[in-house]
């Protein structure tokens, strides 16, 4: 099904509240490298209905497990890069935008094995990469939980809306694990708890290493109470160790892809999803290279840092490499 961010549950700003926006944006795209203290000023000063809306989607834990603020500023844009690691949007009003939303939910945070630890990542296509299952591809991109093999993995994830494609029809897909659950059966859901599953490094954690990408587990791909679970699960990446572990698996993908949704952004769209509840992915587009193709903007928000990992990370906001943690966690 098909659906628009106005279907889901979301705030519309202002025009007024998007003037305050853009001018608390401004702000906290220069102190984006700063430690949250700093920025935590700013979040107070952002327009109450808006504030409170974000914050109650992160605390409601019979939530759906995404949400859409629409109406933010987005004006004045360069073309779409058609390259990796461009710096185009360096100092933008919209990293602030990001920061903003990040904070309020818990901590922007970015990961140093991911892009250097940048804390905003730019998704868009990149000519050659059509095929390729990340932010630089076009092909469809099947459900998955965001950064699956990391013990760390982001409690919220964010992506606004910078351009649509061509055609208007490229969309996120949006599947809740809690819809899919009751399409199971009670020893399916059983296996699914169980520690035998493993997740194979996502590429853009391994964009410089050679040879096989290395897998993290055994890990369940359904965990928590029974009436509030969550789910970790890769479509593209989440392997069992037998076929029978496989067929459950198969069995989960096509429970999700029957509550999935998809939800197609307009620019100045920025949806929030919950890791543990919600998988996501993208259906197919055409793009056409010309500097208008579509463009989104991604941040990750974590509730809290556990201290050992805050004492090994070598910038407030950027975690310590896999190689630093792996076996501890």
């Amino acid at each position: 099904m098909t659906i628009t961010a106005q279907d889901l549950k979301s705030y519309h700003l202002t025009e007024s509240e998007a003037v305050k926006v853009s001018e608390l944006s401004a702000l906290a795209a220069r102190l984006s490298n700063s430690l949250p203290i700093v920025i935590s000023g700013l979040l107070t000063d952002l327009p109450e209905g808006m504030r409170k809306s974000i914050l109650d989607f992160g605390t409601e834990a019979g939530a759906s497990g995404y949400f859409v603020l629409h109406g933010l500023a987005v004006d004045d844009l360069p073309d779409t890069p058609g390259v990796h690691g461009t710096t185009t949007l360096d100092g933008h009003f919209t990293n602030g935008t990001l920061t903003l939303v990040a904070d309020l939910l818990g901590s922007l945070v970015g990961y140093q094995d991911e892009k250097s630890g940048a804390f905003f990542h730019d998704v868009h296509p990149v000519r050659g990469e059509e095929n390729r299952i990340g932010n630089s591809g076009s092909v469809a991109f099947d459900l998955h939980t965001e950064n699956v093999h990391h013990p760390l993995r982001p409690d919220y994830l964010g992506l606004l809306c910078l351009r649509q494609d061509h055609e208007g029809v490229a969309a996120m897909r949006l599947a809740s694990g809690r819809d899919a659950l009751p399409l199971l059966t009670e020893d399916q859901v059983r296996e699914l708890r169980k520690p035998r599953f493993h997740s194979r490094y996502p590429t853009s954690f391994t964009w410089d290493t050679e040879g096989p990408r290395p897998f993290s587990g055994p890990h369940p791909v359904i965990f928590g109470p029974a009436d509030r679970p969550f789910i970790r699960f890769d479509s593209h990446n989440t392997q069992a160790s037998d076929a029978a572990g496989e067929r459950v698996l198969r069995a989960l993908a096509a429970a999700l892809e029957s509550v999935c949704r998809d939800l197609v952004l307009a620019p100045g769209d920025l949806v929030v999803l919950d890791n543990h509840l919600v998988v996501h992915g993208r259906t197919a587009f055409v793009p056409r290279y010309d500097g208008r193709d579509r463009w989104l903007r991604r941040f990750y928000s974590l509730r809290s840092t556990p201290l050992w990992a805050q004492r090994m990370m070598r910038h407030p906001r950027v975690l310590p490499p896999m190689a630093d943690i792996r076996g501890v966690v």
